[in-house]
């Protein structure tokens, strides 16, 4: 088309039609492709800007369907907030709250003083912290406890998992001074004796989250340490990750699991000797992204006061929904949180699901055993006994077609074969997930 026929900025956005996007975006696309069409860009300039803007359309934040079986599935935002946690943060969020008042005196009180004390009180620590995620909670202990200090870690436990995150440059983001002790594999207590200097700054101990090492290997436990950081007055800091808050997991009204595997417990972390036990709250937990500290206060008193704790500290919705989170498991109800929910379904009440959804979709499929995860590094090489659906078809196809639904659907796909697992889909989504099934085999 010759430039001088080009439509005008309103003209063109009115022929592109409605979109779920605010207009300016919608107009910034428009007035872009013009632009390049005058300037001699010979490409379909309408074509260029749909593309654009069904772009855009993908990238908003959005409701995904997890079919894949990973319960804490990072790329989808890891645990689903239980509907007491979900209506407590809008509340927060659209009106005012006692986030930092005292409502006695009327003044300026403790921020999530309640939360705190709650937390305090389930893991038996002293005094606890909330920030806004474990990363930094593990970089703000360090610079409240260790800068310019060296902490000693065994070599098996220099980590490294999604998103680049390594723990050297965590360390060193803190401002202390790695001193790796052991080797990859074996590590004892006379390692980390022989380490001990002036410059030690703490002990710190790291609960691998998305490896085991097995075989010929050996690490010193947290009791060990414990015992060593008291003997000579240094702190031992454990991030424990996933956030397990006790190993008997008694919400769940039996034995632990099997699937739990080695998950180490905040609660029995602090009575083997931990001074500072560090976890996440989105995890295992099941309630928004946090970073938990909990411990000994005079440690936290000294991590409080760090300038960095303001820059690091969660909003007022957040607090609301690890509360209502935390409160579950102070009355018994953590089996309600979705996260122990997912985990805990039947084997028989998810293959009945199973046949009901390939009827409802009518779709060519077959149900087969299979295994779900928890995801997020947690448990490690543990699974959940699941059945699954196999689907038959254009495997590249349908889990396009999927994708691009609305909802959107993820599924796995494995050994060139299209599965979908239902351990982390709410039974309410089934006819949902049977519509969207029933399009994208057709």
């Amino acid at each position: 088309m010759e430039r001088r026929h080009l439509p005008s900025v309103d003209q063109f956005v009115a022929e592109l039609g409605e979109w779920p996007l605010p207009r300016k975006a919608v107009v910034d696309v428009a007035r872009t492709a013009l632009d390049r069409a005058r300037q001699g860009d010979e490409q379909d300039f309408a074509a260029a800007a749909r593309i654009r803007l069904e772009g855009m359309v993908l990238d908003r934040l959005g409701p995904v369907i997890n079919a894949t079986g990973v319960l804490l599935h990072t790329n989808l935002g890891r645990a689903p907030l239980a509907p007491e946690a979900a209506e407590a943060a809008m509340a927060a969020a659209i009106g005012y709250s006692n986030l930092e008042l005292d409502l006695r005196s009327g003044e300026r009180g403790r921020r999530s003083g309640y939360l705190l004390d709650l937390l305090a009180s389930l893991t038996g620590a002293e005094s606890a912290l909330v920030v806004n995620n474990n990363a930094g909670a593990l970089v703000l202990v360090l610079a409240a406890l260790a800068s310019g200090r060296e902490v000693i870690i065994s070599r098996g436990e220099l980590i490294e998992i999604g998103g680049s995150y390594r723990l050297p440059e965590v360390i060193a983001a803190g401002g202390a001074i790695l001193r790796e002790v052991g080797t990859t594999n074996r590590t004892r207590i006379s390692d980390y004796l022989s380490a001990i200097a002036e410059s030690t700054g703490c002990l710190l101990k790291v609960h691998p989250s998305n490896y085991r090492i097995t075989g010929f290997a050996e690490e010193v436990t947290v009791r060990e340490l414990g015992a060593l950081s008291r003997e000579h007055d240094l702190p031992l800091v454990f991030d424990s990750g996933s956030g397990l808050l006790d190993e008997t997991t008694p919400w769940l009204g039996g034995p632990p699991p099997v699937w739990l595997g080695v998950e180490p417990g905040v609660r029995q972390s602090i009575r083997a000797g931990a001074d500072l036990v560090l976890f996440s709250g989105d995890k295992l937990i099941g309630g928004p992204q946090a970073g938990v500290i909990v411990g000994r206060s005079k440690l936290l008193d000294r991590v409080r006061r760090h300038p960095m704790a303001r820059a690091l500290r969660i909003d007022g919705p957040t607090a609301a929904a690890l509360t209502a989170t935390i409160e579950l498991y102070a009355d018994g109800r953590g089996i309600e949180i979705p996260i122990w929910k997912m985990a805990s379904t039947g084997y028989r009440d998810l293959e009945l699901r199973l046949e009901r959804l390939r009827v409802e979709a009518g779709v060519r499929a077959s149900i087969e055993e299979s295994a779900s995860v928890l995801g997020a590094g947690s448990a490690p090489g543990s699974a959940i006994p699941s059945p699954v659906l196999i689907i038959e078809g254009d495997v590249a196809r349908i889990f396009r077609s999927l994708l691009l639904g609305s909802p959107a659907v993820l599924a796995r796909r494995e050994a060139g074969r299209l599965i979908l697992d239902l351990r982390a889909v709410p039974e309410n989504d089934d006819p949902v997930l049977a519509q969207a099934l029933g399009v994208a085999c057709q």
